[in-house]
C-alpha cells in the first residue's frame, strides 16, 4: 500500500509576496458575515508587520504567545475565543479562514485551531495519527522563521497533559502558504540557527531512515545541500531565500518518510523541561554519533562556525520519575523509531539505552 498524502494546495514564493495576502484571502471571504482569524506571534505587536496584516471589519486578530511550546490547553482556549467571537457576530457561523503568522509554533497553533473549529472535544483527543474526522476550515501558514517545515507538514506539534505528540492528519496540511523571505530578514541569528538545525536534522534523519524512497531522497538531498551552503559559510542576505526553500524541501523530505532518533528524544525534553523544538533537537543530536556519525560531525562544525553554545547538563538532578516519563514520551513515538532503526527497533532501543542517552544531556 502506498500513502496517498496531502500536499499544500497553493504556494506563493518571493520577496514581497506577503503584500498579496489581502487578494489571496479576498477569494475566500464569504459575501456576508465575513471573518478571517489571524493568529500572529506577539513578538510582532506594535512592530511594522502589524500594520501590514490585512484585517477587515469583522475579522479577529489574536496575538499568540509562543514563549512556551504550543499546549493543548492553549489551543482549546484559542478555539473557544474564536467561537465566542463568531457567536456574538455571526450566530456561531464558522470563520472563513485561520491564518498563522510567525515561526513553527504560531503556524502549529493556526493548524490546530482550524481543526478544532470543525471537530468536537479537546485537542487532546486528537494527539496521534489520523484521528481527525472532519476537514479543517481554510487555513494559511506564513512563516517568519525558516527551518521548522511546519508550513508543509501534516502535523501540529502539541504538548498535552500526558505527552507531547502532534495531531497528524491530512486535514492538518495548510491550504495556502505564503513564503516571503523578507519576513525572516530581522530574525535573531541564534534563533535562525536553531530553526535551521531543525531543518538540517530533518534531512539527516530522513536520508538515513529505513522509510527512505526516491521522493523523500530528492527533497532531502536538496535541502541538505542548501543547509550546508548556508551554515558552513558566512551569512549573506541571499541565505534568507535559500533557508526558506531548505525548510520547504526539508519538510517535504519527511512527508513520505519520517524523522528519527533526535526528534523522538527531543519530544521527551520538551515535555518535561519545556525545551523548544529546534534547541531540543540540537541538544539531542549532539550525542547521536552512534546513529548519525557523519551528520553529527558536520553539525558540530556548523555549531562552532556559527558561535552557538548548546545548553548542557539539562537532565542533571532530574528525579527518577521525570526521567522515566521522558523515556515514556520518547519511546511512544513508534513511527520515528521504526524509520531510524527498522521494525526491530524495540529490541535495539531499550528503555535503559534511552535513559542512558538522556543522562548524558
Amino acid at each position: 500500500m502506498f500513502r496517498n498524502f496531502k500536499l499544500v494546495s497553493q504556494v506563493i514564493f518571493g520577496r514581497g509576496s506577503f503584500n498579496q495576502l489581502n487578494d489571496i484571502l479576498g477569494e475566500k471571504r464569504s459575501s456576508s458575515n465575513t471573518c478571517m482569524v489571524f493568529l500572529v506571534d506577539d513578538v510582532f505587536k506594535d512592530k511594522p508587520l502589524q500594520a501590514r496584516v490585512p484585517v477587515k471589519s469583522g475579522d479577529l486578530l489574536i496575538w499568540v504567545n509562543v514563549d512556551d511550546e504550543p499546549k493543548t490547553k492553549y489551543v482549546d482556549a484559542l478555539t473557544e475565543k474564536v467561537r465566542g467571537h463568531r457567536a456574538a457576530s455571526a450566530g456561531g457561523q464558522l470563520p472563513d479562514g485561520v491564518i498563522g503568522i510567525g515561526g513553527g509554533a504560531a503556524m502549529d497553533l493556526a493548524k490546530a485551531v482550524s481543526l478544532m473549529l470543525t471537530n468536537p472535544g479537546s485537542s487532546v483527543d486528537y494527539q496521534g495519527w489520523d484521528l481527525i474526522k472532519n476537514p479543517a476550515v481554510y487555513h494559511v501558514g506564513i512563516p517568519t522563521l525558516s527551518g521548522t517545515g511546519a508550513e508543509v507538514s501534516r502535523t501540529t506539534v502539541l504538548t498535552g497533559p500526558e505527552r507531547k505528540l502532534g495531531i497528524n492528519s491530512d486535514y492538518t496540511v495548510f491550504d495556502q502558504i505564503v513564503l516571503d523571505p523578507e519576513l525572516t530578514v530581522d530574525a535573531p541569528p541564534v534563533q535562525r540557527f536553531w530553526t535551521g538545525m531543525d531543518c538540517y536534522i530533518h534531512c539527516i534523519e530522513s536520508l538515513q531512515g529505513t522509510f527512505l524512497n526516491e521522493f523523500s531522497k530528492s527533497y532531502g538531498e536538496k535541502s541538505l545541500e542548501l543547509c550546508q551552503k548556508i551554515f558552513l559559510n558566512d551569512w549573506r542576505d541571499e541565505f534568507n531565500d535559500k533557508l526558506m526553500m531548505a525548510s520547504y524541501c526539508g519538510g517535504m523530505s519527511i512527508a513520505y518518510s519520517q524523522v528519527g532518533v533526535a526528534h523522538a528524544m527531543s519530544y521527551g525534553l520538551a515535555y518535561i523541561l519545556g525545551v523548544h523544538h529546534g534547541i531540543g533537537n540540537s541538544i539531542v543530536f549532539d550525542y547521536l554519533s552512534e546513529f548519525y556519525p557523519d551528520g553529527v560531525r558536520e553539525f558540530k562544525e556548523m555549531v562552532a562556525r556559527n558561535g552557538v553554545e548548546i545548553p548542557r547538563n539539562l537532565t542533571a538532578g532530574l528525579s527518577d520519575q521525570k526521567m522515566e516519563k521522558m523515556v515514556d514520551v520518547a519511546l511512544g513515538l513508534a513511527p520515528l523509531w521504526e524509520n531510524a532503526l527498522g521494525p526491530d527497533w524495540k529490541n535495539i532501543m531499550t528503555r535503559q539505552r534511552t535513559r542512558d542517552l538522556y543522562e548524558r544531556m
